[in-house]
């Protein structure tokens, strides 16, 4: 017994090494492998970001008082806001929206200081252009906490505010939305790397014919899957720890958590990952056929993942088929692992389904990869 598993470790070993040499012969693969993770890295770091700043503004000053300068230069020196147009007639801002000119126009009105000074309850008008609705959101947000904050010091009547309101965010103090989406390219490349080498692997020795020999070889279906899923496997990990490094090191995102927490996560994460690669090969006959069902794979579990949108904002069916999506649980696991240092006791859940969709989608990939080439 114990010499037929060492054989069969044996001719795994050989199998595994013989994908790697066939992976690392071709310097267009090795690039594909070790530089398209930090590219797309570099890309999410400093392209993909949601946070508003220097939004251009046009504004109207119809007061031309202390007290409206003292508000512009809130707006202003925050670095949310920057002035494109000074202008005193209100028509210039419709214009100026209109034509693209500005995202956001501010409107004084005249006795603004007077209304500020007797507490009748003084008016500004914001206008913004909600083409691009995240933008606007996040600068309408903006703009209401630095109106709410003027407003509190200018009510000199009162000793002391009627609600001392003190805001703290945990986990992510500066609220960057480069800490919530770095981390998140982890899980879009793992995904990516299994998904598409591994079913462009299996179909291409199908094409040339070498897994017909394979087939004919003392290998097994099983050794044969451990073969083509391992190196495509250890490539997944060490994208992702190329990726940690480089998002700690280059980006300050902060790491909270342990190795071993993201590493078992990713474990899990991997056996789904492959499964799905595996899968999608026993139904692809052609590589472009591969490189396509994998496509519409990939896109969709990008974006039923709360990668990019808030899975709270879809609606409820969605919401519960996001469920069946293993990469919107890592995601929560790697988000938790980084930003917040958690560990089992707090995503045993997630851990769970991960591991349950890994063995079941490798199984059933598996099962049906002996079914087709058996």
């Amino acid at each position: 017994m114990n010499a037929a598993f060492a054989r069969k470790l044996g001719r795994i070993r050989e199998m595994v090494l013989k994908e790697f040499r066939q992976i690392f012969r071709d310097p267009r693969m090795s690039r594909v492998i070790l530089v398209t993770p930090v590219l797309q890295l570099l890309l999410f770091g400093y392209a993909v970001s949601t946070d508003v700043h220097d939004t251009p503004t046009i504004v109207v000053d119809l007061d031309r008082t202390q007290a409206s300068r003292a508000l512009l230069d809130d707006f202003f020196s925050s670095g949310y806001f920057r002035v494109v147009r000074w202008s005193d007639r209100p028509a210039d801002l419709v214009d100026g929206l209109d034509r693209g000119e500005a995202v956001v126009g501010i409107e004084i009105p005249t006795g603004f200081a007077d209304a500020v000074a007797t507490g009748a309850g003084a008016r500004v008008q914001l206008i913004l252009d909600g083409t691009n609705s995240n933008t606007a959101s996040v600068a309408q947000s903006y703009a209401s906490r630095i109106v709410q904050r003027y407003g509190a010091r200018a009510d000199a009547r009162a000793l002391e505010p009627p609600v001392d309101l003190r805001e703290r965010a945990w986990f992510n103090p500066d609220l960057a939305s480069r800490n919530y989406n770095v981390p998140a390219v982890i899980g879009a490349i793992i995904l990516l790397v299994a998904l598409l080498l591994t079913s462009l692997a299996i179909v291409r020795e199908r094409e040339i014919g070498t897994l017909e020999q394979l087939r004919v070889s003392p290998l097994s279906a099983g050794e044969i899957i451990a073969g083509k899923t391992i190196p495509f496997g250890i490539i997944g990990l060490v994208d992702m720890a190329i990726v940690t490094l480089v998002a700690v090191a280059w980006f300050d995102v902060p790491f909270a958590g342990t190795v071993p927490m993201l590493l078992l996560a990713s474990v899990f994460y991997l056996l789904a990952a492959l499964g799905l690669g595996l899968l999608i090969s026993t139904v692809a006959s052609t590589q472009q056929e591969a490189f396509m069902v994998s496509f519409l794979v990939y896109m969709p579990a990008i974006l039923l993942s709360g990668f990019m949108f808030p899975i709270s904002s879809m609606p409820e069916t969605f919401q519960w088929l996001t469920l069946l999506n293993p990469m919107r649980h890592y995601l929560e696991i790697v988000r938790g692992v980084f930003l917040k240092g958690v560990g089992l006791s707090a995503l045993w859940t997630q851990y769970a389904a991960l591991g349950a969709m890994g063995v079941a989608v490798l199984g059933l990939a598996a099962a049906r990869f002996r079914q087709r080439e058996g």
